[in-house]
């Protein structure tokens, strides 16, 4: 398993590195230790009246889907510590609905992350760039990676029209597909 521990505008000490690497090393190897890749970004809120601004926010790469979680406490021990706990539910959750869908496949296909948007107060600007490979599944598929990412969309190229479509979250808890037209 390999992790990377690093602090937004601060300095991450020993003593809170070694706390982050035990205690998100634990919940990483509950799904496959030797091929994960963890990457752990603590941070301070500015904002005075915040008062849960110690913020952790983790993000998992695994064979198969891409996992992000992110909690905030005055402190950022406890920061750490809801973050695992996250962790260890999403993780369940997916083992629990792979082992329910998927029970006769023996790998489940890799997806990839979607981009993370930072709001800024000052004038709007794109500020971040990912390029993302976009992998053929169903639309239940892009369901569960929608869940694990806890993203309200999802990009992905459906597996029975082999054409890039979105898959997003409607106030009403249901989901929405967005396909483009082919004719």
């Amino acid at each position: 398993m390999k992790m990377i521990i690093k602090g937004r505008h601060m300095a991450v000490t020993d003593a809170i590195h070694d706390y982050a690497e035990e205690k998100i090393g634990r919940v990483s190897k509950i799904f496959d230790g030797d091929h994960v890749t963890t990457e752990v970004e603590l941070f301070v809120e500015k904002n005075p009246s915040i008062e849960k601004s110690q913020v952790a926010e983790v993000t998992v790469w695994t064979k198969g889907p891409v996992i992000r979680a992110k909690e905030a406490a005055p402190d950022m021990y406890a920061a750490i510590d809801l973050v695992s706990e996250k962790l260890e539910r999403q993780f369940r959750k997916y083992k629990g609905k792979m082992k329910n869908r998927h029970s006769s496949r023996a790998a489940v296909p890799p997806v990839a992350a979607l981009p993370l948007i930072e709001e800024e107060e000052t004038e709007p600007a794109i500020v971040k760039t990912k390029v993302l490979e976009v992998k053929p599944m169903t639309p239940e598929e892009a369901i569960l990676q929608l869940e694990l990412l806890g993203h309200d969309f999802f990009v992905f190229t459906s597996a029975e029209t082999e054409a890039v479509s979105v898959l997003y979250r409607r106030n009403d808890g249901d989901y929405g597909l967005i396909e483009p037209s082919l004719g």
